[in-house]
């Protein structure tokens, strides 16, 4: 049976606000471009900002701890291939044998006037184009309710992504989607995040050690200096994978359980191929046994993977 029109109502105002502010982590290191997305961030002002790096060198963690910092809401949404106007803007659901409109994740960051943070991005399709005008600072017609949005102050869009939209060329991200131009050309700055430097990375080593109650700084001085022989060897094409600053936690992680830097290494690099794993394993036993002291690069030495 047909429901009648006055069956059609909205849930907007029976929804709980979707945003919060994040709790400051004690244990983040202000890095990069840290004080830029603080100060965009406590501008309050309308300034998309797309963030491109390598996944896993902290970018998402980077907008939240600003918004802790300046005590903002945020709202975080994690894009995919699937992810479309019904997701972001908002759509009819049934409640109660009724049928509601209930507002999306981008409705709400603009009534509230919060930072919406879009996650992945470059993984969105070209359905994501339905934020062309939110992304210019304007107001939104809800098509299905005939309700006009206007962005309250304080709204602003932060969007990071593996790429800078434009693909992976490397094939490294091969979910990674080639962005529509009028779509990029929405954000007035792209922010590049590289890896932290090898003192950074120290530092968030050894944070990390200590929140795990497992800190050994010997133990840490030998982890970044493996990182960086990777990604070094990396760079110049001679290997296919790299570690993260994410799987350096992980390798904490599972120090923090075992108490075996072998083992919570091998533990951590198993999702490489096995002949990666192995040059990754064996690249750090030469480290730890004090055959490899710095880059091979200082001591024009070559790691073999």
């Amino acid at each position: 049976m047909t429901k009648s029109l006055n069956m059609v109502t909205s849930l907007c105002d029976e929804v709980d606000n979707i945003g919060y502010v994040p709790t400051v982590n004690p244990n983040y290191v202000k890095w990069g471009s840290f004080s830029d997305v603080e100060t965009i961030v406590k501008a309050k002002k309308f300034f998309p900002v797309y963030i491109a790096g390598p996944s896993g060198n902290g970018k998402t963690m980077m907008v939240e701890q600003a918004c802790a910092k300046a005590k903002r809401e945020y709202i975080r949404v994690n894009l995919s291939p699937e992810t479309d106007e019904d997701d972001l803007i908002g759509g009819f659901r049934l409640k109660d044998g009724n049928t509601v409109f209930v507002k999306g994740p981008v409705i709400k960051a603009m009534e509230s006037g919060c930072i919406l943070l879009l996650d992945e991005l470059d993984r969105a399709t070209n359905k994501i184009m339905c934020l062309q005008s939110v992304l210019e600072g304007n107001s939104v017609l809800l098509k299905k309710t005939g309700e006009t949005i206007f962005p309250a102050e304080g709204f602003n869009i932060i969007a990071t992504a593996n790429t800078s939209g434009r693909g992976s060329d490397d094939g490294r991200y091969t979910a990674a989607s080639i962005l529509d131009d009028a779509f990029l050309e929405r954000f007035p700055i792209t922010i590049n995040q590289p890896w932290p430097s090898k003192a950074i990375e120290k530092k968030i080593v050894m944070n990390a050690m200590e929140f795990n109650s497992c800190t050994d700084e010997d133990f840490a001085d030998k982890l970044v200096t493996w990182t960086k022989i990777i990604r070094d060897t990396y760079d110049a094409d001679g290997i296919d994978d790299v570690i993260s600053t994410r799987r350096l936690d992980h390798i904490i992680q599972a120090y923090s359980v075992f108490r075996d830097r072998v083992k919570s290494i091998t533990l951590a690099v198993n999702r490489f191929s096995p002949e990666t794993s192995l040059a990754f394993i064996d690249l750090y036993t030469k480290i730890d046994a004090g055959e490899l002291k710095d880059e091979p690069s200082a001591q024009n030495q070559e790691p073999k993977f």
